[in-house]
């Protein structure tokens, strides 16, 4: 037994060190993408919930633009796109002030690349939580907020969100589940999370069913650990008189 769990060993020795490293940088990249997409998510979903002519198709589009793309695609184009788009945008803003072009080429490493399609993948679904949760809070709500004296701003910051949380924290933390795991599609741009160290040990030693193994397991440590938070955090979360889903 000892002899076949030798290449997970920590030290220059085995693989245990890359692979615990790579764990590391999967929940960074997670936490990293979490609150841009929730962010992105919430404006979106305001886009489709209001009557504006322009914002509301805009957001249609882009929650379908984004929830139909495979999320490997989404990288792709990130990694290699956005790039290519910024510094085009630079030498048309130093064109348009007269400036001498600088020649600049925008490059965007791998982690802010995973941050950025990971997000825009999860603004989009969470668009739809967000959507569903700001319709079922009563008008009855905003009524009162307007009976109160209360601006629009203020009544959707001190009435309407805290509502639309709580009622979206289910659906936001089956979000995160599916965020978490979607992260091990970043290897394919070589950033050295843990599906990438994984797949590399697993050439090195030629022993593919032992670190993807060891792989699974600790996505399932994390995936555990996220269901014990959301249980912590769903009483309190959840509206009054709501039972937390087991």
């Amino acid at each position: 037994m000892t002899e076949l769990l030798a290449p997970l060993a920590f030290g220059p020795s085995g693989w245990g060190d890359e692979l615990i490293a790579g764990a590391w940088l999967t929940l960074r990249l997670a936490l990293a993408t979490l609150p841009i997409g929730l962010a992105i998510g919430l404006g979106v979903a305001l886009m489709r919930h209001g009557d504006s002519r322009i914002l509301r198709p805009l957001g249609e589009l882009y929650g379908a633009v984004f929830r139909g793309l495979p999320e490997l695609l989404t990288i792709f184009i990130v990694y290699f796109g956005a790039p290519r788009l910024a510094t085009h945008l630079l030498a048309f803003a130093e064109a348009a002030l007269g400036l001498p072009p600088s020649g600049t080429q925008v490059q965007i490493d791998g982690f802010m690349a995973g941050v950025l399609a990971l997000a825009l993948v999860l603004g989009a679904f969470s668009s739809e939580v967000f959507l569903g949760a700001i319709r079922s809070v009563p008008e009855s709500q905003r009524e009162a907020a307007d009976a109160l004296g209360m601006s629009r701003a203020q009544a959707f910051r001190l009435v309407i969100l805290p509502q639309v949380m709580r009622l979206a924290f289910p659906g936001l933390a089956n979000n995160w589940m599916t965020l978490l795991k979607d992260t091990s599609l970043v290897s394919v741009i070589a950033l050295p999370e843990l599906m990438r160290q994984a797949n590399l040990a697993a050439l090195a030693t030629r022993q593919p069913f032992l670190f993807y193994l060891a792989a699974c397991l600790l996505y399932l440590a994390m995936s555990v650990a996220s269901e014990r938070l959301r249980l912590r955090i769903e009483p309190a979360a959840s509206p009054r008189g709501a039972e937390p889903a087991r």
